[in-house]
Parts: structure tokens; sequence; C-alpha cells
């Protein structure tokens, strides 16, 4: 009989120092050092699945991950978090751990991830590596115009990296806005999936009608013709982040686990 419990951790992360999420051979990465200090506070081989990847340089402010464990490690007392956060690096934090039933999924039971790219206009070494510095300020008007369109659509091959073995390019978008802050601006995004690169790609094609090199209805064209070499250039990983993560139920300590009384 198995009676190991599932929990979803919460964390965040400076991704510059780090090969994506995803473990990988002879690359440093966020997943690898989020089993290695798993396993060894908790005393037993803990292997995390994320909801999502993301790609070398890329930064997360929200990322969950789930994870079993058949022995005794209390880890939803508060005192656990703050140990497990003293083994990690500087550039992960762990923000909750939380119960949830066996079946719980981090990727596949994610409805709704949001992503944002930041963008600034002035040389600043405190954004160095976490925003992409430009010198010619783009049509932000002209880019909002683009980016209302690809609401319109669903196949995203343009968009996405080839040989990705997904079983199919089709997403949801259900925003994408631009919008000006006093540093710069900030591309808005969110979807029910996102291809590999596909953010990337997106803002690099958005770049392009914010540069007026070509007109923000020429998007369509790019769309429909389901060729990344149509597309624009993949813009920088160093300004790219994950920033939430929604499920069809709440996320907290008594996620999906009633009391003994059976009342909620």
């Amino acid at each position: 009989m198995n009676t190991a419990k599932r929990y979803f951790i919460e964390i965040a992360y400076n991704g510059t120092a780090y090969h994506g999420w995803q473990a990988q051979k002879n690359a440093k990465s966020v997943q690898a050092v989020l089993n290695l200090a798993l396993s060894t506070i908790c005393r037993e081989a803990v292997e995390t699945l994320g909801c999502g990847r993301t790609d070398t340089g890329v930064h997360a402010r929200q990322l969950f991950a789930h994870f079993d464990l058949s022995g005794e490690a209390d880890v939803l007392d508060p005192r656990f978090l703050l140990s497990f956060n003293s083994l990690l690096p500087y550039d992960i934090s762990a923000k909750g751990i939380f119960m949830v039933k066996p079946d719980a999924h981090a990727r596949f039971d994610a409805t709704r991830r949001s992503y944002e790219y930041h963008i600034h206009f002035k040389k600043d070494p405190f954004k160095h590596n976490l925003s992409w510095l430009l010198r010619d300020v783009p049509d932000i008007k002209l880019m909002n115009i683009a980016a209302e369109i690809l609401q319109e659509y669903t196949d995203f091959s343009c968009f996405s990296k080839s040989n990705t073995q997904t079983f199919t390019n089709n997403c949801s978008i259900f925003n994408a806005e631009w919008m000006d802050n006093s540093e710069g601006m900030i591309f808005h995004i969110s979807a029910d999936r996102f291809l590999r690169n596909m953010v990337r790609a997106i803002v690099g094609t958005l770049m392009k009608v914010g540069k007026r090199e070509i007109p923000p209805e020429k998007i369509r064209g790019i769309i429909e013709s389901k060729d990344r070499s149509n597309a624009g250039e993949s813009v920088p990983a160093c300004g790219l982040y994950l920033t939430e993560v929604c499920y069809p139920y709440e996320i907290h300590p008594q996620h999906l686990i009633p009391p003994a009384n059976g009342k909620g």
C-alpha cells in the first residue's frame, strides 16, 4: 500500500545562474538544486515535478512543483520552511509548502500561466540580467494593436522552437498587453499554456511592429504561416518572468484535505 503524501511547493528564483528549471546532465538547473535540498532535509530521495519549464536565464516570481514523501518529515511545520530556505542558495526562495490530494499535478492541473517581459531604456546596474536594455523607445500603441490580434488565434507554431515534442501548438491567450512604467515598459501575457520560447518570440515580433518595421496587421499573416522563420527574433531571456500559475482549486495548507469531522 502506497502511504506517500503529496505536496505542492511554491518557489521564486532569479534564473541568471541557471540553465533553466529542468534538471539536465552537466548543467546547473533550479530543479536539481531544489531536489537536492529537499532530499537532504527530508532524509529521503525527493523528485519534484514543476508546473512548466523556464529557459536559461529566465526568472520566476511564482512557480509550483509537486513532490511525494513517504517518510516522517513535517514539511508543514513553519520551522521547516525556515530551515529549508537556509539550505537553498540566495537566488532561490521557498515561499510555501502545501499538502494536496494524491493525484494533484503541478503541471497538468494548471489552468492559467502568466508572464511579464521587462524593458528599460537607461543604463542601470541594478537591472543588469533582470531587464532588457533598449536604446530606442518602440511605439507602444502599435504594439498593443498587434498584441490584441494574438487573442484571435490558437495555433502559435510560428512562435515555437522546432522539435519540442509537444502534442499540439494550440494555446488560448487570455490577455496580452504592453504597459508603461516609470523606467520602461512591461509586456503582460496570460494563457492556458505556452510553447517553448513562445513569449520571447512574441516580444521579438512585437518589437518589429513597435519599430515600424512591419504594420500591426502583418501579425495575422505571420501566425497563419505557422513558420517560425517569419516571426521576429527571440529577445534576451533576462527580461522574462513567470509571475503567476493558477489552478482550479485554492492552494493553501488545507487544500482538499478535509478535517476529521468532514466539515469545511
